[in-house]
């Protein structure tokens, strides 16, 4: 998409910009934050090098900000640019949903790169299928899959990520959130592990082995700890990991035992883990996927969400 339309510049928008301002500067603001490289968004662009780089000059200048300094050998955000970022790919994707309707849109010729965020058990179980969907029905997008993060930040409003999906935690009023499924927890151990011999009761689980907790910051108390309590009990938690896969190594390797989704369950039968049910009333896990509404009209989001709806509803 190529914006020559020049137009004036809003106040309080780009410090020290000129009296117009080219909205193609807009467009390749958007590809360097999100490449955050000079090399890369020319490559995007279709630009050489030079000429990408006099483009960031041009914007430095029209924002009043270096935008992307070096930090080593790759170059990062300066906060301003940061704190821009999502209003700056709003736009652009306003503009490219204004002059492509959905209905017209080859998703076959879209170019784009969406950050999806969340567990990253959803990415061991789902990311395949859905690399797969993406290199036969839209082969210019691609996919950046981010691990949740331990500390709560508006993600989805500041375009760090374009999808959340999970047990979402986005708490932000505007965040539009549509559920999928149900999933429920299961437990996991070592194939001979002695906890899977006989039957298994809420004593033996919490006084025979001892248990690690997938934890992305780092809580050593969960639902299961809750359910115990009710029945006066109370288990050993030696620790935890901050992902699901990770815990599952230790698993194999140790006597630990832990807990694992049903639909991950592939991935630890890989490592040949035994599941079994957790003998207590878990509640259940609810998953969906969250976005902001800024991406509604966008029809290659749109595709994606629909793409993650038949993935997680199966």
């Amino acid at each position: 998409m190529r914006m020559t339309q020049s137009v004036a510049a809003p106040t309080g928008g780009f410090a020290g910009a000129p009296a117009s301002i080219d909205l193609n500067l807009l467009l390749a603001l958007d590809v360097l934050l999100e490449e955050q490289s000079v090399q890369g968004a020319a490559r995007r662009l279709h630009l050489s090098e030079p000429a990408m780089s006099r483009t960031l000059g041009r914007i430095r200048k029209a924002l009043g900000d270096p935008v992307l300094v070096r930090a080593g050998r790759r170059m990062v955000p300066t906060p301003r640019a940061v704190a821009v970022r999502a209003e700056v790919n709003a736009v652009v994707e306003r503009a490219r949903a204004l002059f492509a309707p959905a209905e017209d849109t080859d998703l076959r010729t879209v170019t784009r790169t969406f950050t999806i965020m969340g567990h990253d058990a959803i990415a061991a179980a789902h990311a395949p299928a859905l690399y797969a969907r993406v290199a036969a029905e839209a082969p210019g997008i691609r996919l950046r899959f981010l691990s949740e993060s331990h500390v709560d930040a508006p993600f989805l409003r500041e375009g760090t990520a374009d999808l959340e999906v999970g047990v979402l935690d986005t708490a932000a009023p505007e965040v539009h959130r549509e559920q999928l499924c149900e999933d429920r927890m299961v437990g996991v151990a070592r194939a001979g592990h002695p906890l899977l011999e006989g039957e298994l009761t809420p004593e033996r689980y919490a006084r025979e082995a001892d248990h690690i907790l997938v934890s992305r910051r780092g809580r050593l108390h969960g639902p299961v700890d809750a359910a115990l309590a009710e029945l006066g009990l109370e288990r050993k938690v030696v620790g935890t990991v901050g992902s699901l896969p990770s815990s599952l190594f230790v698993i194999r390797d140790t006597d630990l035992v832990g807990l694992n989704t049903a639909w991950g369950l592939p991935l630890a039968r890989s490592l040949g883990l035994v599941p079994f049910e957790v003998p207590l009333p878990l509640p259940p896990l609810r998953l969906g996927m969250a976005w902001h509404p800024r991406h509604d009209a966008d029809p290659a989001h749109g595709w994606l969400r629909g793409a993650v709806r038949d993935l997680m509803s199966r």
